[in-house]
This record gives structure tokens, C-alpha cells and sequence, in this order.
């Protein structure tokens, strides 16, 4: 694969781009929430320096070609709110798996529809995916309004695929297919 350089995309109110290392702090208390990290199937960081790690990978998925990871900041402040990912990018078959991870602060504003609504769009326009998929937890619910709000379909449960917290649990399976995509949905706030 050639290299995909992350890009830098921005919204009404948010500014997706690459991550930098400056952002190894912000990041660090973002992974570290238990709560933020309820439905994640991996334990939250306790370490500091597994920002190190997560930020390398970065850079890799953009240098090996396979999508993008993004920092999202709040354009008024530059404040820190999270990120969101397309990865897993397979030219052949034009489909990505998308991810998203956003602090409980900014919970229930629209930040996570809008910086998601504007990857999505970069994806189908600058790579011409067919296909996007994600997997959420069963249990959340949040995620799940945000898939179906940008027009993702449930096409499936994986039953007790992993364990979040010690739990077993299930995941939903979403897709969105480029005839599908209506574009970013309307602010309702």
C-alpha cells in the first residue's frame, strides 16, 4: 500500500487532524476514564506512557496507507474532545472500519455526529469507499443513536465477541454503503 497522509478536516465547530505529540497529555486522561472507556474492549490506561504507542500507531496507519486516526479539538478553545478513525482501509473491496472516542465532557453536544459526519465525507469523496463498517457494544446505547443518526444499518450481533471490564459481552455490527450516505445529518441543537 502508499502512504494516506492523515488529513486535516474541519467542521462548524471542530477541527479533525492529524495527532501530534504534544497531544500525549490530553490523550493520556481521555484513555485513562473508566467511564469514557465503559464499552471499549480494552482496560483504561493507568501508564502514561501508552500515549507513546497509540501516537506511533498513528503516524503507521497514515505512513502504511490504512486510513486515518484524528485528534478532534473544539475550534473556539482548541480544546482537546476526543478522536475518531477510519482504518483497516482495503483498496480492493473500497471498505474501512470506523472507530470514535470522545470525552464524557462533551457528551450529548453533537461533537461526536459532526467530527464523524465530516470523516465519513472524506472517506467516500477522497478514498471512494463502498462500504463503512463499525461494531459497538449492545450496551451502548449512545453509540448506537449516533451509528443509526448518520444512516448506518445493524446488519448483525456478534454474540459475546469480547470482554469489556471482565464481562462478556455482544456487539452490533453497522454498515454504511456510499449509495446510503446522505452526508452530514442537520444540527438539532
Amino acid at each position: 500500500m502508499t502512504a494516506l497522509p492523515a488529513p486535516t478536516l474541519t467542521t462548524a465547530r471542530l477541527r479533525l487532524r492529524p495527532f501530534e505529540d504534544s497531544d500525549a497529555a490530553a490523550l493520556f486522561a481521555l484513555q485513562s476514564n473508566p467511564r469514557v472507556l465503559r464499552y471499549w474492549d480494552s482496560p483504561p490506561w493507568t501508564d502514561p506512557a501508552r500515549a507513546e504507542p497509540f501516537l506511533r500507531t498513528c503516524r503507521d496507519i497514515a505512513d502504511e496507507g490504512d486510513g486515518a486516526r484524528l485528534a478532534v479539538e473544539r475550534t473556539s478553545d482548541g480544546a482537546f474532545v476526543g478522536w475518531c478513525s477510519a482504518t483497516r482501509w482495503d483498496p480492493q473491496h473500497r471498505s474501512i472500519s470506523l472507530g470514535y472516542v470522545y470525552d464524557e465532557a462533551v457528551w450529548g453536544r453533537g461533537y461526536a455526529a459532526e467530527s464523524v459526519a465530516a470523516l465519513l465525507q472524506w472517506v467516500f469523496d477522497t478514498l471512494d469507499a463502498h462500504r463503512v463498517q463499525a461494531v459497538t457494544d449492545t450496551r451502548n446505547d449512545a453509540s448506537v443513536r449516533l451509528l443509526e443518526r448518520l444512516g448506518f444499518t445493524r446488519e448483525g450481533t456478534l454474540r459475546e465477541d469480547c470482554t469489556v471490564d471482565g464481562e462478556v459481552s455482544d456487539s452490533h455490527v453497522y454498515g454504511l454503503l456510499r449509495r446510503e450516505w446522505a452526508g452530514p445529518p442537520t444540527r438539532t441543537h
